[in-house]
């Protein structure tokens, strides 16, 4: 019995996975990031979102150039409230 194929290591989902999801109907990146995490671990999609799009375009039997790009949004990290508002030396 082979290995099972992982697409997104940071969160750790395979080929048969992503596969699943575009056989119920899942047919953008976008909407795959919703469902199954992929590209939301700490490397941002930069290894997955590739191998995924190639897989949406061979399974919808279009160009890799038609599959949409899902939105990229900076990382947030919490701050202080004294970040954005520091007092005065008599707080």
């Amino acid at each position: 019995m082979s290995e099972p194929v992982i697409i997104c290591r940071c969160e750790d989902i395979t080929l048969k996975e992503i596969q699943e999801f575009i056989k119920q109907g899942t047919y953008t990146l976008e909407e795959l990031k919703r469902e199954c995490r992929c590209g939301m671990g700490p490397c941002q999609g930069r290894t997955c979102t590739p191998l995924i799009a190639q897989e949406l375009a061979t399974t919808l039997k279009t160009s890799i150039a038609g599959i949409a790009v899902p939105t990229f949004r900076p990382p947030a990290a919490p701050i202080s409230l004294g970040a954005l508002a520091p007092g005065d030396d008599h707080d």
